[in-house]
């Protein structure tokens, strides 16, 4: 679906991914499932784009629901799969801690359960090879994204700002629907490693004064940086 000019999703409010479309290409801002890849070449037709207008995937970190197609676009296309170092090796199916999940709805972990096993989840593909992608680097790609650091969920968790989209891309830095809950609304995202980094790490979004802030999990949001930085903190304080 188009968001905005030059900006889609795939997927839902559950498992998401981005395109970013500009006339140089199209950056992928994480790939979410395996079976996504259907979705993206759907969404590639209703553009007029192929996947061969692909440029670039930039994984916000590595978690087995974001790393999705990457390896497939990297392995079949030659599309160079961005990273943070010390995600790397998570994106490559290493170790990940287990982290406390806290409240949970039956019917809200069973739907994020069903959708990810109807879209591959239980048969990750990992990546073989990655590009580094540092805190200040601006990368040689559509839109020209630019990676803030955000460690937290996990060491290597970025965000992602484009201003061409007047966005940033925060993969689990924050969600706007809790997988384990179904609670909608901008809120600390569950599985996170260190969750008081977490939340002092939304503090680097605020100088990008985006309107969108486009996570992984749940609905976009349109009301801006600022406010969906305050909705996090205050829902943190609350628990």
């Amino acid at each position: 679906m188009q968001i905005a000019p030059h900006l889609h999703r795939i997927g839902n409010d559950i498992v998401a991914a981005y395109l970013v479309d500009t006339e140089e290409g199209i950056t992928v801002i994480d790939a979410g499932l395996p079976g996504h890849w259907r979705d993206l070449l759907a969404e590639l037709a209703s553009m007029g784009r192929r996947v061969d207008d692909i440029r670039g995937v930039i994984l916000t970190h590595g978690d087995s629901d974001h790393v999705g197609f990457a390896e497939r676009l990297r392995r079949e296309r030659g599309v160079p799969v961005y990273v943070h170092p010390g995600d790397a090796e998570r994106a490559k199916g290493g170790p990940k801690p287990k982290n406390p999940t806290g409240r949970m709805r039956v019917g809200a972990l069973l739907g994020f359960a069903a959708y990810s096993l109807r879209k591959g989840g239980a048969r990750p593909v990992w990546l073989t090879e990655v590009v580094e992608a540092r805190p200040g680097d601006v990368l040689p790609l559509p839109g020209a994204p630019e990676i803030i650091g955000m460690p937290g969920h996990s060491p290597g968790s970025i965000a992602v700002h484009v201003p061409l989209v007047d966005a940033v891309f925060v993969g689990d830095a924050l969600t706007t629907r809790h997988v384990l809950t179904g609670a909608v609304g901008p809120a600390p995202a569950p599985f996170t490693d260190e969750p008081a980094e977490a939340l002092a790490s939304l503090r680097a979004l605020l100088p990008t004064h985006a309107t969108w802030v486009l996570p992984g999990h749940g609905a976009p949001w349109a009301g801006g940086v600022e406010a969906a930085v305050d909705a996090v903190e205050r829902a943190a304080a609350a628990r």
